[in-house]
């Protein structure tokens, strides 16, 4: 039987990291922000103005790593830094905090990736964008 599969249209993308980037703003954080879908694959970058280059690869190596692990990247971060090092040995693994899985219900449809700050920061600024997709589905 064929199910259906919900998507993150560019619409909706726009939204998420619209949200993030209020929460940046507001804190005057100079950030990067990526979306993916549920492959990985890049939908959206934004770089704010000042924001340090490294962190358009890492926001994005932030998101793939939440979709390909179907996990936030800090529970990562705990598992090395509870002795489990020798996850960094797995490909893709980026344990640093930042990178949060974006779900319909149990379904993973992309993940936001956030880079420029501390990890707990980048962490707060993808936890505004995943409130905004809350509201858009459940409008």
């Amino acid at each position: 039987m064929l199910g259906t599969k919900t998507f993150l249209t560019l619409a909706a993308v726009k939204r998420i990291a619209g949200a993030a980037e209020q929460e940046a703003v507001k804190n005057k954080w100079n950030v990067v922000i990526t979306i993916v879908d549920d492959g990985g694959n890049s939908l959206y970058m934004a770089r704010m103005d000042d924001a340090q280059l490294g962190s358009v690869d890492v926001s994005w190596q932030k998101a793939r790593a939440a979709v390909l692990f179907k996990r936030p990247t800090k529970a990562l971060e705990d598992a090395v830094a509870g002795g489990r090092a020798v996850m960094m040995s797995l490909k893709n693994l980026v344990p640093v905090e930042g990178g949060l899985p974006l779900m319909d219900g149990d379904r993973l449809i992309g993940a936001i990736g956030v880079s420029g700050v501390t990890s707990p920061q980048d962490a707060q600024i993808a936890r505004a964008g995943i409130e905004e997709l809350a509201r858009i589905l459940s409008a």
